[in-house]
C-alpha cells in the first residue's frame, strides 16, 4: 500500500506538491445511480417535474460542478480542464438514472475527483429536482470506473484490485 501524500512531516494536512511531475493527458470516468420510485423516474422521462427539465439542469450543474472541485474538496489542485461530458441512463427496470461523467485534461495531477464530483453534484441536482414528488430517492454507487494516465498509468476498476 502507498504511503498517504496529504500530510507534511508535522502530520497536518497539506496540498501535494505535483511541480515535478510530468505534464499527461488524463481521463477519469466515474458512475452512480438515483434510484426512485416509477412515477418519479416517469415524470423525469416525460418533462413532467414542475423545475423543468431534470436531465438537462443536472447536465450543467455536474459540469460546473467539475469545473468547481478544487472549490469544495480542500487539496484538490485548480485544473484546466479540457473536457467534462455527462450522460444519463433511465434504467426503467430497476427504476433509477445511471450518471457517467468523463473529463480529460493534459495536466501534472488526475481528474478522478472531478469527474466523482461531477456525477454527485448531477445526482443531487436531480434529488433537489424531484424532491416535492418524492423525498426516498436514493444516491447510490458513485466510484470511480476507470482513469488514465500519469505515473500510475491505467485503472479499470475490478481489474486493478
Amino acid at each position: 500500500m502507498e504511503e498517504l501524500t496529504h500530510f507534511n512531516p508535522e502530520g497536518r494536512a497539506r496540498m501535494v506538491d505535483v511541480s515535478t511531475k510530468d505534464v499527461t493527458a488524463r481521463v477519469a470516468v466515474a458512475r452512480g445511480e438515483v434510484h426512485m420510485n416509477p412515477r418519479t423516474l416517469e415524470l423525469i422521462k416525460t418533462g413532467g417535474m414542475a423545475k423543468g427539465d431534470v436531465l438537462a439542469v443536472a447536465q450543467v450543474a455536474g459540469i460546473l460542478g467539475a469545473k468547481k472541485t478544487p472549490d469544495i474538496i480542500p487539496m484538490c489542485h485548480p485544473l484546466l480542464l479540457s473536457a467534462v461530458d455527462i450522460t444519463f441512463k433511465i434504467n426503467e427496470e430497476e427504476s433509477k438514472v445511471e450518471i457517467e461523467a468523463t473529463v480529460k485534461n493534459s495536466g501534472q495531477t488526475g481528474v478522478e475527483m472531478e469527474a466523482l464530483t461531477a456525477v454527485s453534484v448531477a445526482a443531487l441536482t436531480i434529488y433537489d429536482m424531484c424532491k416535492a414528488v418524492e423525498k426516498d430517492m436514493v444516491i447510490s454507487n458513485i466510484c470511480l470506473v476507470k482513469k488514465n494516465g500519469g505515473k500510475s498509468g491505467e485503472y479499470v476498476r475490478g481489474k486493478n484490485a
